[in-house]
This record gives C-alpha cells, structure tokens and sequence, in this order.
C-alpha cells in the first residue's frame, strides 16, 4: 500500500471503512512521507482511529466526510462529488470486503481502485472449557460479518444453537441472519452506543423469556 500512496497518482477520495483499515492506512500514509489526503469514512468509531494524530499531521490528512449512516452502502451513496469532472477513489479494504461500496461508487461514475490491505482471520483453537462457557452466554455480541462466520464456525450444530446475537450494526446483523442465527438484535444507527443497547436488550428479552417459562 505504501508504493499506492507514495506514487504520483493522487486520489480525490481515500474511503476508510474499518479502524482497523484507518490503522493499516496510516502507517502506509507515514511511511509515504504524510503526503496530503482527503478522507472520507463510514461512521465516529472509523474516525476515531484519526483523534490522535498531531496537528501538523491533521492538517495534511482532512477527515472531510462521514456518512450519515454507518454503512458501506449510505457511504457509496453519499460520498460527494463533483459531476463535472473525472472523480477517484482509493478503498484501502479486507480481502473479505464485499463489493458493496466499489460497485456503489462507480454506479454513480466514481473510479475506484480497491486495494486489499489486510485479512481478517479466525481463531484456530478456543479452548474446550472456554468455548462451552461461550455456547451457554445469554447473549454473543459480534462486531463484523467476519465475526459472525467465525462464531458460526466454532458451534457444532448452529441449527441447535438458539441464543441472542447482538451485532454493531445491520451489515453483521444481515449476516447473522442470512447465516441462519436466530434472535438477532441490532441498533438502528451503527456504533458502539447502539450496540450497547443492543446487547442490554438482548439480555432484558431473554430475562423476560426465562420469567414467563419458569
């Protein structure tokens, strides 16, 4: 990534999707020199990820754009653009990102150069005792549509599994759902806040499940 930052080519947009994508991003950026960006992200916890740089670093990297969503789909649909001139895009992403947001951007005549930067992996091992505490949690809370297929994964008999599931936000709930859990909970606006709620409700429904059955 740092030979994409680093080369004469310069992007309009730099779209940042993940903490996770913003770290991987900023250590290419530095390494590049700290040339001037403009960056758009999806949602306050992928921006948070820009809180600690130094003055002199913010004001070469502009945080110019957050989504008013924190989906990859609102971003594709809402990232600006000037419709009178040529528009590119660098989307430093996971190698397991769906095609949601490149195909968004060029839909509405964006040119997208996707750069896979990092690979979300999953666990080899959990440990026999810690992993039957887990199946028998109320409630899992799951951050990515790669934790839910990693979560998947780890039950033996998913069908059998019925407790709640409370995703960050509709992406990794729609995930959870399409992967077959059951009970799935998730806020209407993604983030850490909602996603607390989420899990307090989650937990307050099956209080109230376990009350009306005993």
């Amino acid at each position: 990534m740092f030979f994409v930052v680093a080369a004469d080519t310069t992007f309009d947009w730099i779209v940042i999707t993940s903490p996770e994508a913003g770290s991987v991003f900023l250590e290419a950026w530095k390494e590049a020199g700290t040339p001037s960006v403009r960056i758009g992200v999806v949602g306050a916890g992928t921006a948070s990820i820009f809180n600690d740089l130094k003055l002199s670093s913010k004001q070469l990297l502009d945080v110019a754009f957050a989504s008013s969503k924190a989906t990859g789909k609102v971003l594709a649909s809402e990232l600006p653009k000037d419709s009178n001139k040529r528009c590119t895009v660098l989307y430093p992403a996971s190698v397991k990102a769906s095609n949601e947001i490149e195909e968004g951007l060029s839909s509405r005549g964006f040119e997208v150069v996707r750069l896979n930067t990092y690979r979300t992996v999953p666990v080899g091992h959990v440990n026999k005792i810690v992993l039957e505490k887990a199946l028998s949690t109320p409630v899992v809370a799951l951050a990515s549509p790669s934790a839910v297929r990693a979560w998947v994964n780890l039950i033996s008999e998913p069908d059998s599994w019925s407790n709640s599931v409370a995703c960050i936000g509709e992406t990794t709930a729609s995930a959870a759902k399409k992967i077959g859990l059951r009970n799935v909970y998730f806020p209407m606006e993604p983030g850490l806040d909602g996603w607390i709620c989420s899990i307090l409700e989650a937990s307050r429904a099956r209080d109230s499940f376990r009350s009306e059955n005993y």
